[in-house]
């Protein structure tokens, strides 16, 4: 079974106000080469909250 490992962040400033979230997605194949996949984004007016799962669920996808 393949694993991926993710760390997730996500906040604003201000509640509900700018924010943004950001994953980091790791794997490592059979042979032992490591990959990593950063992605992120963010929303003029949002809570820390959505941001929070927003990052996980974008993860996931």
């Amino acid at each position: 079974m393949k694993k991926v490992m993710i760390y997730t962040d996500g906040a604003c400033s201000g509640n509900p106000g700018p924010g943004g979230w950001g994953a980091i997605l790791l794997y490592q194949d059979a042979n032992g080469k490591e990959y990593k996949k950063e992605i992120s984004g963010g929303e003029p007016e949002t809570t820390n909250n959505r941001m929070e799962l927003t990052g996980v669920i974008e993860a996931l996808k």
